[in-house]
């Protein structure tokens, strides 16, 4: 098992986690439809829905922000943080992100779901401590700023 390059598994995570808030933020819009693995397509401008609005006034119900503040920033974060970690750009920010959004859903959205958001702070943590692999642009500029 030792032999499973490191860099794989980093591709792994940053494709798992990225789909899994990439999915959610995609409940929240409408006019921009893109799932990679279910291969649909459907192009054009992305607008908040009105149920994500609704969501976060009659379920989400968070503190401090306004459900109309709360869905844009959720959708904006869960399409933008997902795509930085998928191109292994930023990734340790991006995950951190992602991270402080898991730790917001775990404790005042969703309490009794640690089985989920326990194997998500997982994969972003060691994405954190770890970083994207090789098979990153953080790595390729690495790379290509140390010449």
């Amino acid at each position: 098992m030792a032999r499973i390059p490191e860099s794989l598994i980093a591709l792994l995570a940053r494709f798992s986690i990225a789909a899994v808030f990439w999915k959610s933020g995609q409940t929240k819009i409408e006019g921009l439809a893109i799932d990679i693995v279910g291969g649909s397509f459907a192009f054009g401008v992305p607008r908040l829905s009105s149920s994500a609005v609704d969501l976060f006034r009659d379920e989400y119900r968070l503190p401090l922000l306004s459900p109309e503040l709360a869905a844009v920033l959720a959708a904006v974060g869960e399409h933008a943080l997902p795509l930085l970690i998928l191109l292994g750009l930023g990734t340790r920010f991006a995950a951190l992100g992602l991270l402080v959004m898991t730790a917001v859903i775990q404790l005042l959205v969703y309490p009794g779901a640690y089985a989920t958001h326990g194997v998500w702070a997982a994969v972003l943590l060691w994405l954190m401590a770890r970083g994207p692999g090789a098979l990153s642009m953080d790595h390729w500029l690495a790379r290509h700023t140390r010449r």
